[in-house]
């Protein structure tokens, strides 16, 4: 996700920019949608004195970049009104992840709020379940491929049509190569959280996987090795800290 700040995902628009990124006649609307909620041209017009014109052409803007949305109807802003019901702008769901959220934190708490209040074997399962509904979404879309075409269709393994993630063959094995983790906060403060693809991604192809670069040691990317010649049954595989497993 991506250059010019936004992805495609079945088309859904993801949000890599900030909301201090955009121009400012379109944070500025972006901002006034935020803390007044979904409203009318003129009601932004007025508020950002600017023409009903100009703020129609920001508004179109937006709404192409997937940031709003646009319904009519009648709401309390416009009770009273006569007429053809007004047309309402909102945030949409990727509009709204514009502003700042803190997931990860959020995340790491609750990570740790399991080890210390429930045990490290608690967090284990945690993590294990988590693993296997990753093999339950994602296994189903490629069950009965052949490994190649397997290694192929999980470069969508953390993002739709993902252009920073790379399927590399050899003649020995395969290679996953990851620019650009979406969990990178977490899993640089938690790499726990590491095990999850790694078993996830062993079940999925039936082979053993280790991951030989790492964010977490500065290599600037994750490269799963995918080792075609080490099999392993899905149906028997147990859930592995990655720290754990054999080199």
């Amino acid at each position: 996700m991506r250059s010019p700040g936004f992805r495609r995902d079945h088309g859904r628009r993801s949000a890599i920019l900030t909301i201090h990124q955009l121009p400012d006649s379109r944070r500025a609307i972006l901002i006034a949608l935020k803390q007044h909620g979904a409203t009318t041209i003129a009601r932004l017009a007025d508020a950002l004195q600017l023409t009903g014109e100009a703020v129609r052409q920001q508004l179109l803007q937006l709404q192409r970049d997937g940031w709003i949305e646009a319904r009519t109807g009648r709401d309390a802003l416009e009770r009273g009104r006569t007429g053809r019901p007004a047309t309402l702008y909102r945030l949409s769901e990727a509009g709204d992840h514009l502003f700042p959220k803190h997931y990860d934190a959020l995340t790491i708490v609750m990570i740790d709020a399991i080890g210390e209040e429930l045990g490290g074997e608690a967090t284990n399962r945690v993590l294990a379940r988590v693993t296997e509904d990753r093999v339950t979404s994602m296994g189903a879309l490629v069950r009965d491929l052949p490994l190649p075409e397997k290694i192929l269709a999980l470069k969508n393994w953390y993002l739709e049509d993902d252009p920073y993630m790379e399927a590399v063959a050899s003649e020995d094995d395969y290679r996953l190569v990851e620019r650009n983790c979406p969990f990178y906060n977490t899993a640089m403060r938690r790499p726990a959280l590491c095990s999850v693809s790694v078993n996830a991604l062993t079940k999925i192809f039936g082979v053993r996987v280790v991951r030989e670069e790492r964010f977490q040691n500065g290599d600037g990317r994750c490269l799963f090795r995918v080792l075609k010649n080490e099999p392993i049954d899905p149906s028997t595989w147990e859930f592995t800290l990655e720290a754990d497993m054999p080199a």
